[in-house]
């Protein structure tokens, strides 16, 4: 199979790292540096003591690429209309385009460009962090699961693609309650994360991070009821309390985008819960605030005062 990948930071790069040897597998990243170093020298992934070397081809310029079967696409939030645009010029006609970003509303962007038949959405629990250009640390296995109401027969083959790299993955035809879970998890996390610039697990030590993280999730929960899903879990608060935990030394990617000036995925996050809510009428004022101050410090990046 051949695919293209759009986007080619932490999760990207791991990936296609692993989609590597057994597909033609295509990088797309603007980031000259990176791009270079997989050209050179190969694709290093490391997880605990051990480096494998991969050799995906990886290239800035889209019309490089020839015609793939599928675009996976894995960037931040504030990139997905560009993907778009990439992904459209890449696929063959019968091509899928999938995502697999954080939060809710991407694949709806994607759909301003491309044939809402032909994307596709999809969640993942791996875990990734870019140490250097031409190096990615595994640093989490987790499932990917793909929908495949639509475009069957693509989404099982990419689903096997995975499977058959190590990477474990599954497909269903609605996926809108692992997405809903997944968003549940990172309304909780990542803006406070952001915020505080803190570790994962100090949220569940700090008891007034505790108590904001708690109200945030509570109002996520309403509004996810008010949308008709039903979530992969019993306990919505305790399950994010628990990945918290597991995950406590971890920056979450929303630290990592406030640490290096990045716009955040905040909008696709605790964005998703405050427009749903808008919907249903219901208030979610510590959703709103986290999107608030989250926006603040994405727009006053250069004019902070750092120690």
């Amino acid at each position: 199979m051949r695919i293209a990948i759009i986007g080619a930071g932490a999760m990207g790069s791991l990936v296609a790292s692993y989609l590597a040897p057994t597909n033609e597998v295509w990088m797309l990243d603007s980031w000259r540096d990176h791009i270079d170093a997989i050209t050179n020298n190969g694709l290093m992934r490391t997880i605990d003591d051990t480096t494998v070397v991969t050799t995906p081809h990886a290239t800035t310029d889209v019309a490089s690429i020839p015609t793939c079967d599928v675009a996976i696409v894995l960037v931040k939030y504030h990139q997905t209309a560009w993907a778009g645009q990439q992904a459209r010029h890449v696929i063959s006609h019968s091509g899928v385009c999938v995502t697999l970003q954080n939060g809710v509303g991407n694949g709806d962007i994607l759909a301003t460009v491309i044939p809402p038949e032909r994307v596709c959405v999809g969640v993942t629990s791996l875990g990734a962090t870019l140490v250097g250009p031409g190096l990615v640390r595994h640093a989490g296995m987790g499932a990917t699961v793909f929908a495949n109401a639509q475009n069957t027969a693509t989404m099982n083959a990419v689903a096997a693609a995975f499977q058959t790299s190590g990477l474990p993955a599954s497909t269903q035809r609605d996926v809108a309650s692992i997405v809903w879970g997944k968003l549940i998890v990172n309304v909780g996390i990542n803006a406070l994360t952001g915020i505080l610039r803190v570790p994962n697990g100090v949220l569940t030590r700090n008891l007034d991070a505790l108590q904001i993280l708690t109200e945030a999730v509570t109002e996520a929960v309403t509004v996810a009821h008010a949308e008709g899903i039903t979530l992969p879990y019993h306990d919505p608060l305790a399950h994010v309390l628990q990945v918290a935990t597991a995950t406590a030394a971890n920056r979450s990617s929303t630290l990592s985008d406030v640490l290096r000036g990045s716009p955040s995925e905040i909008p696709t996050i605790n964005g998703a819960i405050v427009r749903a809510a808008a919907r249903h009428g219901i208030p979610v004022p510590v959703n709103t605030l986290l999107c608030s101050l989250m926006a603040s410090i994405d727009a006053t990046h250069h004019e902070q005062i750092h120690p």
